[in-house]
């Protein structure tokens, strides 16, 4: 099939095109417009549905209905469990002619079994079977109860488009408009979802149709208003109430303080409360709570605590709410310990806690890294009986995520769903934000999960991800998530630019990155002191200190102050250029402008000063650091340490790790590889794999650099011959090529490692083995690494992605496809996903073979995987394919990608497009 004929073919595909994709949304848009305003015609329709009804019930229901004693049908008992809401609604809007007292019956028997309950659906589709048939005492009792069902402000929104649809039908206006009582609840309804706007309407639309109003329609106005802290629009209604002649009431008043609470204008809100029993109004435990609640959101949680306490003097006993808010106001406030005793004792006053109360304690305890306890605590909660929240369920999967523990935030992820616990857009940007730090086509995966759910990403989802990708980069795919971003109507933040300014930087992309802040004016965007320093920190990098300090300079006169990251870009621009003059004069000006040096700062003029060989200076700069009150941090220590072992001074390298240890700082990967570095220098293997040791047993997982320091110093005490590279940069200590040590290791090297570190009590682990054959993977020793991999298996360790992807790696720069493809299908099996760059490249190298047959095998196989389809279709068909000039290959794996229903975005389905046709 030739290039032409594909495009053609594509080109008939509505699928494929852009504009139709456009046009099938627009019209899905306006049909679900069209069904949430039945009342003209009646139907009634579901807008939607995530469990499209089985259309032979509601079929089956009808032919029951139809016959006398429906009620005794042998067939019902065993149908009831399965009916649903969208099941009655389908009944009743596909026979609008059913017998009104029928759908009346049948709905009322159904509402009386335990596993049933009415939507505000399945009451509109039997309101217009009732209307129609002029039933109208019956319906005005089916209308209040559908307004009462509203349980979200979707449904909310769908009863007051309906009710206001009916009202202005001029047939049913005489003999079926709403009454007051049908009003004031619909207020009620939609001041809850705080749909002001509707409320609004719905007042005016009483007053046209001569509706007097009472207090409970004023209260629900005021109350509204407040609600979004709108006091001055508040206060209008109060006005009606006096002018009606009536006194506001206890509810009026609360809600004003609710008001004043909601704009922090907590003073204000303790006037009124004060003021209540001069006005003949007693204070109630709403009236307390609402004022407790304020306090506490103002960091005012000792008044908060002493007015919870004089709640008996008003005869007022603390809530539920009452209990949740004070424990909240703790924990927020740090004195979690205080919240927990609070909440221990709510039980022993006959409060019991309530879902919300459990929600409190779990996020602080997930912020408190006490993960494990929240989950205790969860299931506590399921023991009470009490029904976890999706608010529940996502402090704990974003406790599990922020500490990297994502298998176990997961199966947070399953329970909650077979709870039917629904995830919302949060639970998924917690996610995503998780996996971009472990495994970024995972995270890319959840935006293609969010879609199918039909829920929105919104800014926060997009910046994770083009963080994500830029942390990984694929700035490529950055500006592409930053395109799709754009084109669903989200506008790109501050943080959005940053991330992307400083990638640019940090790959020395430095014009691309001035010009994409030179455009942040024409986007009205102002550039905050993030992308400031990211820009000036670029230019610091590349030694151009002339645009910093002109950038800097420029980022003043616009009210944008630096801050201590800002200038300590330029330090250490200047420190690196040797301009140490420059240097302390950059510390004058920043205390200047009031900035005062950090840990950071005086950690880069004490690594110059080490690398100098001038030790007293640099002790004296960590003495001045710790008398400004700053506290040391491992970088500071791990500057010493290098400068230590790189001298020979061992003694002061272990005296500074002690030091540390002493101050709470803890050694990272690269502090402990240079002191064992040393020690085989020295000779001293016992005491490297001592270190090593102290490596495991703090948590710190070696890199491959650490391993190949050991291999380093085996390889010279196993006497290998005088010209081998591994053993003739040994005697330069750390100076040394990493690659020379694992071209000359050979498996028995790594056997002879696993036992010196049983013998040590490291027990070699997946990340050792891991560790391993990504060394071994970067200068292509397969054959080691096959070995490895089998040793790994014979010990029961599975490999871990990172190996699997290195090996996976190293077979397609060898152009091994056929061993490339046993690893894929080895990692499939074990549920790992495989780096789409390393696809991209055994599919293009199998093209290049000419194993067409190949190719389209493994790529439905990797459709099946669960990838993001956009994130496929940019790095294998984009960045692949079509880079090598292979458009027709490229439209055939496009065709494959529809055929398995794969949804791609409009911005990615037109670079492909584009890139078809510029072929």
């Amino acid at each position: 099939m030739n290039g032409s004929s594909i495009i053609a073919t594509i080109r008939t595909s509505t699928m494929r095109t852009p504009a139709a994709i456009m046009k099938h949304v627009e019209s899905f848009h306006f049909r679900c417009f069209l069904l949430t305003k039945p009342f003209s015609s009646f139907p009634s329709s579901l807008p939607i549905d995530p469990e499209p009804p089985d259309h032979d019930l509601p079929l089956l229901l009808h032919s029951i209905l139809s016959k006398p004693n429906w009620q005794k049908h042998p067939s019902l008992p065993k149908l009831l469990p399965s009916i649903s809401p969208s099941h009655v609604h389908s009944l009743f809007s596909l026979n609008p002619y059913l017998l009104p007292q029928t759908a009346l019956d049948f709905s009322y028997w159904i509402s009386q079994k335990p596993t049933f309950k009415h939507s505000v659906y399945s009451y509109s589709a039997l309101l217009n079977i009732l209307v129609a048939y002029k039933f109208f005492g019956p319906a005005d009792k089916i209308r209040l109860a559908m307004i009462k069902s509203s349980a979200s402000i979707h449904e909310s929104r769908f009863v007051f488009e309906l009710l206001m649809e009916m009202n202005k039908n001029e047939q049913l206006h005489s003999c079926f408009k709403l009454s007051l009582r049908s009003y004031n609840f619909l207020l009620m309804s939609l001041s809850k979802f705080l749909m002001i706007d509707e409320m609004k309407s719905v007042y005016s639309e009483m007053l046209n149709n001569r509706v007097s109003p009472n207090i409970f329609t004023w209260n629900t106005m005021v109350n509204g208003y407040c609600k979004i802290g709108n006091v001055v629009e508040a206060q209008r209604y109060v006005t009606k109430i006096v002018q009606a002649g009536l006194n506001p009431d206890t509810f009026t008043y609360t809600s004003l303080i609710l008001g004043h609470c909601r704009n922090k204008d907590v003073d204000s809100a303790f006037r009124i409360f004060r003021m209540m029993p001069s006005k003949g109004c007693r204070r109630n435990e709403v009236s307390y709570t609402n004022l407790i609640h304020g306090l506490c959101e103002a960091e005012r949680v000792d008044e908060a605590i002493k007015l919870f306490e004089a709640m008996g003097e008003d005869f007022c006993y603390p809530t539920v709410r009452t209990y949740t808010v004070i424990i909240f106001g703790l924990c927020e406030t740090g004195r979690k310990s205080e919240g927990i005793k609070l909440f221990k004792e709510m039980s022993q006053k006959g409060c019991e806690p309530n879902a919300h109360t459990y929600t409190v304690i779990i996020d602080s305890l997930c912020k408190d890294n006490k993960v494990d306890e929240a989950r205790e605590m969860v299931g506590r909660m399921l023991g009470k009986g009490l029904v976890p929240s999706v608010v529940t369920y996502n402090a704990l999967i974003d406790g599990y995520c922020k500490h990297g523990a994502m298998e176990a935030a997961l199966e947070v992820l399953g329970t909650m769903e077979s709870n039917n616990c629904f995830p919302n857009e949060r639970t998924y940007n917690e996610l995503i934000a998780g996996f971009c730090k472990k495994n970024l086509h995972k995270a890319m995966a959840f935006l293609d999960k969010m879609l199918e759910l039909k829920l929105v990403p919104n800014v926060v989802t997009y910046n994770s991800l083009i963080h994500g990708q830029c942390k990984m980069g694929q700035l490529d795919n950055a500006f592409r998530l930053l395109e799709m971003m754009k084109e669903n109507g989200l506008v790109p933040d501050q943080w959005t630019y940053s991330v992307l300014i400083d990638s640019l930087c940090k790959v020395d992309r430095i014009e691309e990155a001035r010009n994409l802040f030179d455009s942040l004016k024409e986007k009205s965007l102002k550039a905050n002191e993030v992308i400031y320093t990211a820009l000036i920190d670029g230019y610091c990098k590349v030694g151009k200190i002339e645009d910093a300090n002109y950038l800097l300079d420029r980022m003043i006169n616009q009210g944008c102050l630096p801050n201590s990251c800002t200038y300590n870009a330029i330090i250490d621009g200047l420190c690196n250029m040797k301009n140490m003059k420059e240097a302390l004069s950059t510390v004058k000006k920043m205390a200047g402008m009031g900035v005062k040096p950090t840990v950071d700062t005086y950690t880069i003029f004490i690594k110059w000063m080490l690398k100098e060989g001038d030790f007293d200076h640099a002790h004296g700069n960590l003495d001045q650091l710790i008398s400004s009150g700053c506290q040391p941090d491992v970088l500071t220590y791990t500057a010493f340490i290098r400068a230590y072992c790189g001298s020979g001074r061992l003694k002061e390298a272990e005296d500074m790790m002690i030091r540390m240890k002493e101050e709470g700082v803890f050694p990272d990967s690269l502090t402990y590889t240079l002191l064992l570095d040393a020690y085989g220098c020295l000779g001293l293997m016992h005491s490297a794999f001592d270190v090593l040791k102290c490596m495991f047993d703090a948590g710190c997982e070696p890199s491959h650099h650490t391993y190949s320091i050991l291999f380093k110093y085996l390889l010279k005490d196993r006497g290998t011959k005088d010209d081998s590279p591994a053993v003739n940069l040994v005697s330069n200590g750390m100076l040394f090529d990493h690659a020379d040590v694992w071209k000359s290791m050979e498996f028995d090297t790594a056997l002879e490692l696993f036992e010196k570190m049983r013998q040590h009590g490291c027990v070699p682990n997946a990340n050792t083995y891991g560790k391993l054959i990504i060394g071994l993977c970067k200068v292509g020793r397969f054959v080691v690494v096959q070995k490895l991999f089998d040793h790994m298996r014979d010990q029961g360790i599975s490999p871990g992605e990172d190996a699997y992807n290195s090996l996976l790696n190293c077979f397609c720069e060898l152009g091994m496809y056929d061993n490339a493809m046993i690893v894929v299908d080895l990692m499939i099996k074990s549920s790992q996903l495989p780096h789409l760059d390393s696809y991209r490249q055994l599919i293009c190298g199998l093209y290049d073979q000419g194993d067409k047959e190949k190719v389209d095998t493994l790529f439905a196989n990797l459709l099946r995987c669960g990838y993001s389809s956009d994130e496929v279709a940019w790095k294998i068909l984009i960045d692949g394919l079509l880079k090598k000039g292979l458009a027709d290959r490229c439209s055939e794996l496009l065709s494959i990608m529809e055929k398995m229903g794969c949804q791609l975005h409009p911005n990615t389905y037109s670079l492909l497009i584009e890139g078809i046709d510029g072929a």
